[in-house]
């Protein structure tokens, strides 16, 4: 189980890390109205991403037990299945976060002075979000099936490349904020089709269809996979959900303030993923094992 659980508890530490020297590449290059901006804008995005992760394990917990029953057939209509509703709910999702994006930011109360900056950079950063959610369906995917070291690999690429594109997009071209977010946003498109390209290559009894019959056969998983997803989803974001709302009290005493909660949360997030990482790989251990 520690052998499981080590490439996860380094990925998610290693994602804080790059995610750290992206505010620090921030706050350094444009001040800390920036940094408040970038900060406040993580706690909403890994509220929403959050929930797709949620889910994403919640499929994966299928996974590991159709796969541990060597139940090839009710496997494939379960990634089906879980493919199209966690699919739809990203599109969803991210459709209302650009149709409710001045409600949003008006709800977390955020300064006259940062606004412009905090709208231009959640306005890029969240084109990225379906590609969150293919990189975390295929990682979960990958795990279900004892693999939990290529989804290191490709959160290892993603990170040294979103590094280099923020000393360039933000040092070098002198994008600003808008360039830390793309710079996230082309290494998310990376690990998302990567990850998804390797399991399509590597791994042929992991692919799937998405043909008319074969999403109308999935029907009969629906429920399930519905069920566990949106269990998941809750347990996983509800912490996050917590975190926000607090974000949206402290955005009211100004960007000093914001740039602060936004360190803290940092550093609070590192100290509890090893344990949230655990027992995700536990579960995988236990589904397979019923």
């Amino acid at each position: 189980m520690l052998l499981f659980a080590g490439p996860m508890i380094l990925g998610n530490l290693l994602q804080q890390c790059y995610n750290i020297v992206d505010m620090l590449i921030v706050g350094r290059a444009l001040g800390a109205g920036a940094l408040a901006a970038v900060g406040s804008a993580y706690s909403l995005m890994t509220f929403l991403t959050s929930v797709l992760i949620g889910m994403c394990m919640g499929s994966g917990s299928l996974f590991s037990y159709s796969i541990g029953k060597r139940d090839t057939a009710r496997l494939q209509y379960e990634m089906t299945a879980s493919f199209s509703f966690i699919g739809i709910v990203t599109i969803v999702m991210n459709i209302v976060v650009f149709v409710c994006m001045k409600p949003i930011l008006n709800i977390l109360q955020i300064p006259e002075d940062i606004y412009g900056m905090m709208q231009e950079y959640v306005w890029y950063i969240f084109w990225g979000i379906f590609f969150v959610f293919l990189y975390n369906y295929f990682s979960f995917l990958l795990r279900a099936a004892g693999d939990s070291v290529v989804s290191l690999v490709f959160l290892g690429i993603s990170s040294g490349l979103n590094i280099v594109l923020d000393l360039a997009l933000v040092y070098g071209i002198r994008m600003g904020i808008k360039g830390a977010a793309i710079a996230t946003v082309i290494s998310q498109i990376v690990s998302g089709i990567g990850i998804c390209i390797y399991t399509w290559m590597k791994m042929p009894e992991l692919r799937f269809s998405l043909r008319p019959e074969r999403i109308k056969g999935s029907q009969s998983v629906m429920g399930e996979v519905v069920r566990y997803s949106a269990a998941s989803s809750i347990q996983q974001s509800v912490m996050n959900f917590g975190i926000l709302m607090v974000q949206g009290l402290v955005n009211s005493f100004g960007p000093a303030i914001m740039a602060a909660f936004a360190a803290a949360v940092k550093i609070d997030t590192i100290a509890y993923l090893p344990a949230q990482d655990f027992g995700n790989a536990y579960s995988t251990f236990i589904a397979q094992n019923y």
